[in-house]
């Protein structure tokens, strides 16, 4: 039941907004919004909270209700009464894929569900589901981020996808077995993801990039990252916080160090380098103190391990990229050897909480990093504690439950259990309306006691955004949007926003625009593409004053498509090509390479074009090198479907989604390496028995013999994907692959 006290609460949380900076909504001061809670630090003012509960059920267990089909890995968020969450989907069937899920956060009961295909990722099912929903109590919508690289925004009391990007048919982004997926983040108009994206033009080449889009309409307004070749991807996700007046997005990168960027720019701020890995902590901010860890290999020797303070206020040299580089004065303490890589760390009283990876509590003086106490709780933890009610909630990823409670140097055990065989906890225990929320790898669990009434702590004050003066100087530029994708003959307007030197904007302005490549664009900013079937990069510039700033187009026209690469480089508005493959002058042809020895970049894929595109033919010559008597495999992408001829199996394959194979079919295929090939890979949608279904075909032989009439392999999809950009696979891990005369065309 709502709270007596909501009136008072609310009250408090509205100051804090103003704090913010943030303009206040109607939003309910119970509610938890994102993974990390209303307050970004996995606390609550809420009291009055159950201490024990019993997940067999039965007199006195405290479950109010659970789930088996929304177990998993994600953290559930709760608005307006409904809970949200992102789970597999027809798990172990033909049809299994990722979904959001909607149901009454009081009764369990489904609202609605959203679901959509897992495809082109080597994301094993066990990490499906790996990032959280976002709310956003402003409009109701939700936003989700599939293992894959589907980002929608959703209405939240329909379900309705209200906007969508495929980001790595777009951008490039990358989906790895890792299968680690990064969780946005609202500030603002913006709804802003990260991940590391291997793109195109002069962003080729992988790094860990955000992209901010317009919360409301999907418009892409900026796009920055980290350094050039990251270790790592990374799910860290971002703190908004306001330091020294400034608003700034402190996150953990995937090349080891901790960054902030001003949110409503992308402008770097700070960097602290850390690790000789990718960082998957999220980092706590308190005030101007700032909180991270690792359990990697550390940057400057070989011990593994770390816990920072960082002051971002101390004077430091300036980095590669216009970054204050704090890894030489940054740090107020740090401790070396302690282990915490995956659980974040979170504030309670006068005492820095950590989990590490081996399933320890500690505790450290946030002011010295002196450690006071420390505890065994189990072998493996992944999720991060809640504190609320004075408790401390948590759950390691062997199933050991735990509610504690930290006085001073000592923690009490206030209850302990183990969940059933097999359940285990990777998502964080939640507090919303007196409710505990906690999912397991087996179920989703609503605990609350009965008659239950949630009484609210007061809310600490926020730090403080300045205001921005009346005379603020501009000192930045951005273009809106800061990237589209678009066929011949389509406009865009672009628009000039300055920005002074602490991202706070002033206002949109006129520009002077100008552009490098096809079409013409207007004093206001009016872009229009040239008709006619060419592939083309335009870059626009606008410039006030002395600022500039930049966006780019891409042109992709309809098929036909026709690429023999006697250029001088690979098509520029390919994503995620350039870096890996390059033109060579072969037995008297041009034909683009796919080399072996980019840096974990020899197994890739790549886009040409739209992600709305369907029914049609990708074929292209190909041919396979050896190397120690080892081959390569070779692939054409359509539709989201891959036709792969695979050397060191010597088979032809069609398949969709990679380890788990819910869709895929293969057949014995003979090849020789140095011979040259032709594929064709067709896929077209149709409606059989009152259903859609995908229906795919491939085919090859020897370039120099006739087209077989037969097909080499046919299947079909009874989940199909309705739609996706052509492009190519390959793994020249072993060997160097080459393609020539790639062509695209409608199916007839």
């Amino acid at each position: 039941m709502p709270s007596p006290k909501r009136p008072t609460i609310f009250f408090l949380l509205l100051l804090a907004c103003f704090a913010l900076g943030v303009p206040p909504v109607s939003a309910d001061p119970l509610d938890w919004p994102n993974w990390r809670g209303p307050q970004q630090d996995r606390t609550s003012v809420e009291t009055g909270l159950p201490t024990r509960w019993d997940p067999k059920g039965g007199e006195g267990s405290n479950v109010v209700w659970e789930r088996s089909d929304l177990g998993g890995i994600s953290t559930p968020v709760v608005l307006d009464g409904m809970l949200y969450t992102i789970v597999r989907s027809e798990t172990g069937t033909s049809r299994e894929g990722e979904k959001v899920i909607c149901v009454d956060a009081a009764t369990g009961e489904k609202i609605w569900e959203n679901k959509f295909n897992v495809y082109l990722s080597d994301v094993p099912d066990t990490r499906v589901g790996w990032s959280s929903c976002v709310a956003d109590p402003e409009t109701g919508n939700i936003y989700a981020l599939g293992v894959c690289g589907l980002f929608q925004c959703l209405d939240g009391k329909t379900g309705k996808t209200l906007w969508s990007h495929s980001l790595h048919e777009e951008y490039g982004l990358l989906s790895t077995y890792g299968g680690r997926t990064n969780i946005p983040v609202l500030f603002d108009d913006l709804v802003i993801v990260s991940a590391v994206v291997i793109g195109w033009g002069d962003m080729a080449k992988p790094a860990h990039r955000f992209l901010a889009f317009d919360k409301n309409t999907g418009e892409l307004v900026w796009f920055e990252g980290t350094r050039l070749l990251p270790y790592d991807t990374t799910y860290s996700t971002p703190s908004v916080a306001i330091l020294d007046g400034e608003a700034a997005l402190v996150f953990g990168s995937g090349d080891g160090a901790i960054w902030a960027l001003q949110p409503r720019t992308g402008k770097p701020l700070w960097k602290y380098n850390f690790s000789r890995r990718g960082l998957n902590v999220s980092p706590l901010v308190a005030g101007e103190k700032v909180f991270s860890s690792h359990s990697e290999e550390n940057i400057d020797d070989t011990t593994m391990g770390g816990l920072v303070r960082i002051d971002p206020k101390k004077d430091a040299p300036e980095g590669s990229r216009g970054e204050k580089d704090l890894t030489a004065s940054g740090a107020v303490w740090r401790n070396r050897e302690v282990m915490v890589g995956k659980s974040s760390p979170l504030l309670v009283g006068d005492t820095l909480v950590v989990v590490d990876d081996r399933a320890t509590l500690m505790g450290f003086d946030p002011e010295t990093g002196k450690r006071k106490f420390r505890k065994k709780l189990g072998t493996v933890m992944r999720s991060t504690p809640l504190y609320a009610d004075g408790k401390l909630y948590l759950c390691t990823a062997n199933g050991r439950w735990y509610t504690l409670q930290i006085d001073g140097d000592r923690v009490k055990t206030l209850f302990k259990m183990r969940l059933p065989a097999g359940e285990g906890s990777y998502g964080s225990p939640i507090v919303s309306h007196g409710r505990l929320y906690v999912p397991t790898t087996d179920k989703l669990y609503c605990i609350a006691s009965p008659g239950h009434s949630s009484e609210p702590n007061p809310v600490a004050p926020q730090s403080r955004e300045d205001s921005i003066p009346a005379d603020a100087t501009a000192t930045h530029l951005q273009v809106v949007p800061a990237e589209a994708l678009i066929r011949p003959g389509e406009e865009i307007q672009f628009r000039a926003r300055l920005f002074d030197d602490k991202g706070r904007l002033i206002k949109e302005s006129p520009a002077e625009f100008t552009i490098r490549g096809p079409g013409a664009i207007t004093e206001a900013g009016k872009y229009s593409s040239e008709s006619g079937d060419g592939h083309a990069a335009v870059f626009v510039k606008a410039q006030s004053g002395e600022l500039e700033g930049s966006a780019r187009i891409r042109i992709v026209p309809d098929l036909p498509w026709h690429f023999d690469f006697e250029g001088d480089a690979v098509p520029i508005t390919w994503v995620g090509a350039r870096y890996r493959h390059q033109l060579r002058d072969i037995d008297g042809e041009r034909v683009m390479v796919k080399v072996s020895t980019i840096p974990k970049g020899a197994r890739s894929r790549a886009w040409m074009g739209h992600p709305d595109m369907h029914d049609y033919t990708v074929q292209a010559d190909v041919r396979g090198t050896a190397q120690d008597n080892k081959m390569p495999d070779i692939g054409l992408i359509a539709q989201r479907y891959t036709l792969d001829l695979m050397g060191a199996y010597q088979k032809l394959q069609i398949r969709s989604w990679v380890p788990v194979m819910r869709m895929a079919k293969s057949v014995d295929f003979s090849w020789q390496p140095d011979v040259w090939y032709r594929m064709k890979f067709r896929v077209e949608v149709e409606e059989i028995d009152g259903e859609q279904r995908a229906i795919l075909r491939g085919k090859v032989w020897p370039r120099d013999q006739a087209e077989p009439e037969a097909w080499t392999i046919e299947a079909m999809d009874d989940s199909p994907n309705l739609s996706g950009s052509p492009g190519l696979y390959g793994n020249a891990k072993d060997a160097e692959l080459h393609l020539d005369n790639i062509r695209v065309d409608a199916n007839e």
